[in-house]
Parts: C-alpha cells; structure tokens; sequence
C-alpha cells in the first residue's frame, strides 16, 4: 500500500509539474470576439469582427436556447457532465473501430477535448490526440462543466469565418440562438463536426441529412410530433451577411466602447427600418450629393429610438460615411422657438405682442425676410409661423444676443461661432452652428413641460435634462406651432401638417434645410443638404425637410397627437389691445383699435417695445378743427378745437396701416393753417406726381412710369407700391415706379424716424 500511495503521490506530483511547465491558454486569448451592437431588444445593428476578421458573438448559457444544449451535450457527449475530460468508453469504442474497419467510424472526443482543440490546436495525428487529452484534463481542473460548455459554444467552428452559435444563428437563421426551433437546433449542433462541408447556406442537402441524423439522436429526449414535425422542415440558410441598421452610430458607438463585445443601444428595430426607408425613397427623388440625416427620440424616456446620419449608407457620392447627425451646421430660423419663448419668461412679450415686419436698420444690421417681403404690423404667434425674421431681430434686441446664447447653454443647447467671434443679432437668423442631436434634444423642452434633454444612445445612459424654458412658455410656443394658438384655432390652425408642433429652418445660401416637431410622444429632427456645404438653390426647409418630417410622425406608432396639450395654470387666455399691448379690459375703444386674443403667462400683458425712432408716452392727446374735422392745435386753428386720446402705433408702422384701420386709430391731416407750425407730424412729401393724378399711356410707349422724389428727410427711404416693398435707397435718389396695369395705386415713402409721406394715384391704359 505505501508503493502505490507513493506511486500515486508521485503521479499527482508530476501532473502538477506537467501542469505548471505546460500551462493552459487563455480561453480566446488569441481570438477577440466581435464588437456587435445591438438594439434595445438585442437584434444586432452592426457587428465589427475581431482583429483576425473572425466574427464571435459573446453568449451566456442561459441566453441560448435549451434545445440547443441538449442536442450538443446528446448528440456530442453524453457522459460530459460525468467524465473528467476523456471519456475510456468512448476513446476504446473508438478505437476498435479504427482497427476493424481502417477508417474512423466514430469520435471519441469530449466536448472538452474539442475545446482542448480550439484553444491548442494539434495536428490530426495519433500525437495531437494525446496531446489534446493532456489538455482536456487540464480543463477540467481548471474549469468547471459549464465554463467549459461556455467556451465551446463561443469558440466552435460554424463555417466561413463564423464562430460560436450566436454568430451562426444570426448569420444563416438571422435570429438569436435563444429562438432556435428543433430543426435548427440540431443543425448548428452538427455543423462544427465539418462546418466548411456542412454550411447551409452553400450545401443545404449535405447539412439537411447531417441534421436529420442529430434529430433521430434525440429520440426518447424530445418528443416525437417535435422530431417528425423537425425532419419535414427544409434547410434554409440566409445569405451570410453582416447586420447592417443604424450603421453610422454603430460606427460611433464601436469607437467608444471601451473593449466592450456587446454594445445596448436604445434603438428601436422598427422605427430604424422605417426611418431608414423613408430616407432611401426620398434621396431617389434628390440631386446627387444630398444627403440626408433625421433622428427620433421619445419624450419620456429620451431614448434615441431611430438615428439615421446619411441617406443611403451604400450611396458613397452622398457621402455616406459623413454623419450629419453630429455635424455642426447653421439652423437657420430653427432657433426662433427658444427666443420667443425665452423673450415670454423674461415678462417682454406675450403671444400677440405687437411687432414690426417692415424694412428696419439695428445698429447697421438690415435682415430681411426669407420672400424678401414685408408683412407690417404682426403678432409674436404671426412672426413664428411665418419664420419673419425682422420681428425676430427686433425681439432678440430687446433680450440681448449674449444672454440668449447664454440661456440655451444653459437649457443644453450650445452654439459655436467662427473663431473670434461673439454673439450677435444674426444668432437668430442663422449665425452660429449647432447639430441635429442638440437641436432634437433642445426641441423636446417643447413636450416636456420645459426640461430639454440630452438624447440617450446607450440603454445604461443617465438621463440628464435641463430647464430650458418655463412649463407656461413651453405650451405657448408648442401651442402656435401646432394649432396657430388662439387666433389660429380660430382660422382652423396652421396646416398642412397636423397632429404635431414643428418649425423649420434654412440656413445662408440654402445650404441646410431642417425641421424639427414634437409631439406627445416623440421629437424628431430632419436635416438636408450637401455634407460639405455647397449650396442647394430652392432647398429650404419647408419643401424638402418639413414632407419627410412628416411622413416620419405618420408613419411611427401614436407619432401624432390625439389628445390636446393641457394647458398649466400658469398660461390664461385674454383679449389685449394694438397697438399698446396691454390687455383690452376696461380700455377706452379709441386706444383699442385692434383687439387680438392671446395667451398670457403668469398673468402679465407686457406693453409694446419702447419706439426706436420717436419718444413720447404711448397714449397721447391730439386736437380736431370742430368745423374741418382736421388736426390742428389750439394756436393755429381757425375754429375751437376739440380733443382726443390716441394710442401710438410705432412710427415704422404707421405706413403699413391699411385705409380702414388708419382711419380708426391715427389722427386726420393737418389743417392748412397749422402746415407751417413746427414739425406738426415729422412728415415726408412726395413730389413727382400729385395726389389724385391720373395716369394715361403716353403715346408710343407701353406703360406709363414715374420719377418720384422725397422732401422732408434726408435718411433712407423705403418705397412701396400697394404695400408691397419695391426698394429702399438714399432720400436724393428718385425712385422710378413702373405701372403695369390700371387700376389704382397708393404709394407710400418712409424713412426710419417714422416719417412718411402718402400719395394715390389712378392708371389709365386704354388707347
């Protein structure tokens, strides 16, 4: 007895020595696994192989299908979970086997021995079995059952350059392995045994007759409907083919994962595809190089459920691999929201705040509108559905270029200007840069009763919201974007689209065209363009951004809204005058010529802005000749006088009132006997044509024009024909007017002071 106990101490001794000189390689030391990410349900978006181009999907036993485990461990090793790494019966049956017939009719190897071969591969020869026994007994010492059925079911060869089950499912069956039928289960259980004469997808009748034979195993196992049902079921293999969904934010993820084999997104598999589709059918319709870049995020949750950085990923002359989801560019009037709903919480405006959209000068600064054309008197909700720029510039004057960029930093959303500059008036119209990403996580504030959101890419994210704008603010400004607000709803909203809030923007040139919505559910951001900046003529945001936003809300699960935005306490519904502003209660009807219904927050009507160019308060007394009914004053009237209170319309607005309200709200012409008192209303004359004149074709000519003049002012003046805007240019200038058709003509000249001079005349074509 001590012989063998010291024969066996000095077996074991060996063992150890042999074990410690021989040590075991490092399960896929040598054979990274691949980089997949996947979508918030785990279909793969994208997968990067390993550093030798291998593709390995990492898997957990308990994330593989139960059927596929008992078909490995039946049909492979029965006495797997018994042996110590080398079954004696199994080698001997073998080996007998060899003897008898001259050729190999059954394995002898353990599944551990198999994995012996993965991670030690040996030659097929009667030394490389002996050394992959060594080693399969090492494994087991090292190892316990299950890890070494984790490592073969990650590490087994699968055809090609697939490995491991998981990678094998997704590539022939397209699923995960945690979904295989019976059929399947057992054809990627016999596939290692010749995975390059048993692939699917190449020799379907060779893996077919491999597979029936692993079904027939399992007799008494699974049960027998399962195997016959599985016996009738034909081979079918997917092109092998690499996942390919979200492929730009793949790419970015890749870049950042840190080692990771297995990247969580929040994607959503079908809000991508659909996504995706819609971008495809609609840069067919674009010019070459466009490309196209949208992204859907869910109000509750930020999650990112749809990101698309390109058009086309396959499309290289759209330059495919730009994403322009993070790409800097100009929003154009896409920032209008925030400013007018920042403009609200500083208590400067409310939704129907008298503004002027006529030809203004801010310090040298001279926007104009996108048709090039001017609208006079128009309200806050009027200026942010039409996109006018002038009323925007006026409202960012009065907020401050630098405290506005300053409060969407805040809020989360940050600009960039070119080196060396600072904030600006242009902000608005389009001078700074910002991304999709940041404008869609900006937008959201607009659902989400304020707080703005950083988009979430990765499912373990943190959620991080900011306030961007009061709860009050944020259900104004969605209100006018959705429905018009007050006065919208009563003109049946804005349209064409319905159901969400969006507003729109082109950037200098029509080099970006965006929109941007929100609605109960989602926000969502499409921008178009070229990614490297060359112009678009005709693109902007309207007819080329705002269909596909809203085929995009459409086309998503409860993407529109059908339940109205409740209204906080903080937001009433009031009757307010032009041109003061203020709210119409109890106002004398002579200072309320115009009454508009508004949306006011935390209960304040905030006065129109102070008048740029006239001082004095905005209610003023002016006199009336009781016998003339012409304004006078009292020293220079021939009759007595009479007095009235007026309210005071902004000077650069009093020529764009219409006859009607001119009529209603200004005061009469000056009397004849107070022309020459001093400065009675600061008035410009026309000269050039008399009022009243007729006009008649003069001979030989086909139309008649006109060489008009300005007194009064030595300014610039800006000219307009049936109000519409036809020039601006130096006060010693004529203007020549062009009259196409009869009918009747008011011509109107003013300068920026407010003082302006008022002519009509009648056209005579008739030869």
């Amino acid at each position: 007895m001590k012989k063998v106990g010291a024969g066996l101490l000095i077996l074991f001794l060996t063992l150890e020595v042999l074990d410690r000189c021989f040590s075991l390689p490092a399960p896929g030391r040598d054979s990274p696994y691949a980089t997949v990410v996947v979508a918030r349900d785990g279909t793969p978006l994208r997968a990067f192989p390993g550093d030798d181009n291998v593709w390995r999907h990492p898997v957990l036993l308990n994330e593989v299908s139960p059927l596929y485990l008992d078909a490995l461990v039946r049909y492979e090793d029965r006495m797997f979970r018994w042996h110590p790494g080398v079954n004696p019966v199994a080698l001997i049956r073998a080996g007998f086997q060899w003897v008898r017939y001259g050729r190999i009719v059954s394995g002898g190897s353990t599944i551990t021995m198999q994995v012996a071969r993965i991670i030690h591969p040996t030659r097929r020869t009667l030394a490389g079995k002996l050394v992959q026994m060594a080693r399969a007994l090492q494994l087991e010492r090292h190892y316990s059952k299950n890890e070494i059925l984790t490592i073969y079911i990650n590490y087994a060869p699968m055809g090609g350059v697939l490995e491991g089950v998981e990678a094998a499912s997704r590539a022939y069956l397209g699923k995960s392995s945690n979904r295989l039928t019976h059929a399947e289960a057992a054809l990627l259980t016999v596939l290692p045994q010749l995975p390059s004469r048993l692939r699917p997808d190449r020799y379907a009748e060779r893996a077919q007759l491999a597979r029936d034979k692993v079904l027939r195993r399992m007799k008494g196992q699974w049960p027998d409907a399962a195997i016959s049902d599985a016996l009738t079921e034909p081979v079918y293999a997917q092109t092998v083919r690499a996942p390919m969904l979200a492929p730009l934010l793949a790419e970015r993820l890749k870049r950042s994962a840190a080692g990771r084999t297995r990247v969580h997104t929040t994607i959503d598999v079908a809000a991508q595809s659909t996504v995706e589709a819609l971008l495809l059918d609609r840069a067919r319709g674009l010019p070459p190089r466009v490309s196209i870049a949208a992204m859907v995020m869910d109000n509750e949750t930020l999650d990112v459920l749809a990101y698309a950085g390109s058009a086309d990923f396959s499309d290289k002359n759209r330059f495919s691999d730009v994403d322009m989801a993070r790409a800097a560019r100009s929003p154009g009037s896409a920032l209008k929201p925030f400013l007018y709903a920042l403009a609200m919480d500083e208590g400067l405006i409310h939704s129907e705040s008298l503004l002027a959209d006529v030809p203004q000068s801010f310090s040298g600064y001279e926007p104009g509108n996108f048709q090039q054309s001017f609208h006079g008197p128009v309200s806050v909700s009027e200026a942010l559905l039409n996109s006018l720029n002038v009323p925007a510039v006026e409202v960012l004057e009065q907020l401050g270029s630098a405290r506005f960029v300053a409060m969407l930093r805040r809020g989360g959303l940050k600009l960039e200007f070119p080196k060396g500059a600072e904030p600006n008036l242009s902000v608005i119209l389009g001078g700074a840069s910002t991304t999709l990403e940041h404008l869609v996580g900006a937008y959201s504030a607009l659902a989400r009763k304020g707080l703005a959101g950083t988009p979430r890419l990765l499912s373990d994210a943190p959620l991080e919201e900011r306030r961007m704008m009061s709860e009050g603010a944020a259900f104004i400004v969605r209100d006018i974007l959705e429905t018009g607000g007050p006065v919208g709803r009563i003109t049946e909203g804005r349209g064409p689209y319905r159901g969400f809030a969006w507003k729109t923007g082109t950037s200098f040139g029509f080099r970006d065209a965006w929109a941007v919505g929100v609605s109960n559910r989602y926000t969502i951001g499409v921008w178009v363009g070229r990614p490297d900046g060359t112009p678009n003529p005709g693109f902007f945001g309207a007819n080329v951004a705002a269909p596909l936003l809203s085929d995009i809300f459409t086309a998503l699960p409860d993407g529109l809204n059908t339940a109205s935005n409740p209204r906080p306490a903080s937001v009433t519904e009031e009757v307010i005058c032009w041109p003061l502003g203020t709210r119409a209660d109890g106002v004398n009807a002579r200072l309320c010529p115009v009454q508009r219904t508004a949306w006011l927050l935390d209960g304040a009507a905030p006065p129109t802005f102070p008048d740029r160019f006239r001082n004095g308060l905005p209610v003023f007394t002016y006199y009336v000749d009781r016998i003339t009914r012409q304004r006078a004053l009292p020293e220079c009237a021939r009759h007595p006088v009479e007095a009235f209170e007026a309210a005071r319309w902004p000077a650069v607005l009093e020529p764009w009132l219409d006859s009607g309200l001119r009529l209603k709200s200004l005061p009469p012409k000056w009397s004849a006997g107070c022309m020459l008192a001093p400065d009675p209303g600061g008035s410009i004359t026309i000269t050039g044509l008399n009022d009243g004149a007729v006009l008649r074709r003069p001979p030989g000519k086909e139309t008649p024009k006109a060489r008009l003049e300005v007194r009064g002012t030595d300014a610039e003046v800006n000219w307009m024909l049936n109000g519409r805007f036809i020039g601006r240019q130096s006060a010693v200038v004529p203007q020549i007017v062009d009259f196409t058709e009869a009918g009747r003509y008011d011509i109107t000249a003013f300068d920026n002071y407010g003082r302006y001079g008022r002519i009509s005349v009648s056209v005579q074509l008739g030869r």
